[in-house]
């Protein structure tokens, strides 16, 4: 069973819809207890840094994720939910995110006639052929929405990077936690992959 966690984001039932696709056994929730012991967890994510966090910490379930992201089982952020992870952004600095990864969320920079947010299909430089991204070669297609971006502290972590006037963090890995910046529920075939990945993963346990 997989979690996809709950906190009213506009893309979840296009994340649930693209998992039930691929014949995954999945719940939509945010209850703790359902969520802790789910085989794997999903944050999806659209919408604003700040109100989000907020949003989280309401309904109780900020310290879910973090505590569920320390228990070894498969974690996929989305879009929000690889910002997310990190302790800040640029977007709402009051706000105090999960604190999981360190980085730098920043706006991305206006010029050279690039339009912001940044929004369809961009390239994928992948720089980790396993995991999530096992089986996937070239430069694959992907789909994205937003207008911040992602620096990682620590570039070990990153899996996968694309190039939108600067260079962005668009994945990243490490040990049970996948983020993504992009959109695999919308990402085509290549996105699909990706999720059945993250599905094996899951199975694997």
């Amino acid at each position: 069973m997989i979690a996809i966690i709950d906190y009213g984001a506009g893309n979840i039932q296009s994340v649930n819809k693209a998992l039930k696709y691929i014949n995954c056994d999945t719940i939509v929730t945010n209850d703790k207890n359902i969520i802790m012991k789910a085989d794997g967890a999903i944050l999806p994510g659209v919408g604003s840094f700040g109100d989000t966090v907020d949003t989280m910490t309401k309904i109780g379930i900020k310290d879910t994720i973090i505590d569920y992201t320390k228990t070894g089982k498969p974690f996929l952020g989305i879009c929000l939910g690889l910002q997310l992870l990190f302790p800040s952004s640029e977007e709402s600095p009051e706000a105090e995110g999960l604190g999981i990864f360190n980085g730098t969320i920043k706006k991305i920079p206006n010029g050279e006639g690039l339009k912001i947010p940044h929004m369809g299909w961009n390239s994928l430089n992948i720089l980790k052929n396993d995991g999530i991204f096992k089986g996937i070669s070239g430069s694959p297609y992907v789909y994205f929405v937003h207008s911040y971006y992602l620096d990682a502290s620590d570039k070990n972590i990153v899996s996968a990077q694309t190039e939108y006037g600067v260079k962005i963090d668009a994945s990243v890995a490490s040990n049970n936690i996948f983020a993504t910046q992009f959109h695999p529920e919308k990402s085509g075939e290549t996105g699909l992959k990706i999720l059945r990945n993250f599905a094996d993963i899951v199975k694997e346990g």
